[in-house]
């Protein structure tokens, strides 16, 4: 039996690098365009039957600038995390094969769902077993991508396909991830409105940052952080989110 092939990606984006005023990606964040380009070759046949035949392949680039929402300036035009994904994913050539689009205003990764969703980029696309919708990230970052694609976008087990990106992560990524993964878990029971579930997101985030004052909570490690200045940059700095 051949496996389904997901002709619509959404590509979760893990930071940014800025040196002055360039703004360029992170290995993590390149490794995931990267793992979309590789799906694309792996599935060539496929994706260009149905852009010559049918509705044309989809993926979509999310991640915007949670420093702006902090209070700090936003980057120049075209500097967000999702806009440089672009920009690699274009130079890499993926726009003959798909459809690029962006959402560059998210700060996390429930956001990053909540605004795909909200922008319609997903809209007229049905996802089932057959057509999955393909989720890009590494695979430590995929399980809480699923837990939270169930919340948002009613979608889950088979409608979901990994597509897992290699190298880039700082150390102590994975273990930070569990433990966002769990918190998730708690914070979210019982609620599946998308802006009851961003309330209780920064709710959660506020407990954290009040529990880190107070010495209740260790920091994550600096290492798990020190590259990752995009849209998650300051949450998963908080919970390895």
């Amino acid at each position: 039996m051949t496996p389904p092939t997901a002709l619509v990606l959404v590509v979760f984006g893990r930071g940014v690098h800025r040196a002055g005023d360039r703004y360029a990606l992170t290995p993590a964040s390149l490794a995931r365009v990267d793992a979309a380009a590789a799906h694309i070759a792996a599935h060539e046949a496929a994706f260009r039957h149905a852009a010559r035949h049918g509705r044309p392949p989809r993926i979509v680039f999310t991640g915007g600038w949670s420093e702006a929402g902090e209070g700090a300036p936003a980057p120049p035009p075209g500097s967000r995390e999702a806009d440089l994904m672009w920009r690699a994913a274009r130079a890499a050539g993926l726009h003959r094969y798909a459809d690029l689009r962006v959402e560059n205003r998210s700060r996390s990764t429930l956001e990053n769902l909540v605004h795909t969703a909200g922008d319609g980029l997903l809209a007229g696309w049905q996802f089932d077993a057959a057509r999955p919708l393909g989720i890009v990230s590494h695979a430590g970052h995929l399980p809480r991508i699923r837990l939270l694609a169930g919340r948002v976008l009613g979608l889950r087990g088979p409608a979901l396909l990994d597509v897992p990106a290699t190298g880039g992560e700082p150390p102590g990524a994975a273990g930070a991830e569990r433990v966002a993964r769990l918190a998730c878990r708690l914070a979210y029971l019982g609620v599946g409105d998308h802006a009851a579930l961003i309330r209780r997101e920064r709710a959660m985030v506020a407990a954290l940052r009040r529990a880190r004052r107070w010495g209740v909570v260790r920091r994550a490690p600096a290492g798990a952080a020190a590259i990752d200045h995009g849209p998650d940059a300051r949450r998963r700095a908080e919970l390895g989110m």
